[in-house]
């Protein structure tokens, strides 16, 4: 059975490959971020909310997913 984190998870991977793919078919696009605001964009999902410094609307899973991918390559 699976958990939330997990399909929240892959709930992310399935929206990044989907906007990758729609970006690369209708504009010939590339989508990446770069490692430091992936890293950023972690850390500030996964701060509790009375401590973080601006709003931020996604779970750690979501981002986890859709990020993922610009953790493990890098692009030049």
């Amino acid at each position: 059975m699976s958990t939330t984190f997990t399909l929240l998870a892959a709930a992310g991977v399935g929206f990044r490959l989907a906007l990758s793919w729609g970006l690369r078919r209708r504009f010939d696009l590339h989508l990446s971020v770069p490692q430091m605001l992936a890293g950023a964009l972690l850390v500030l999902a996964g701060l509790p909310d009375w401590l973080k410094p601006l709003p931020y609307p996604f779970p750690l899973s979501l981002t986890l997913g859709a990020v993922l991918p610009d953790l493990f390559t890098r692009r030049g």
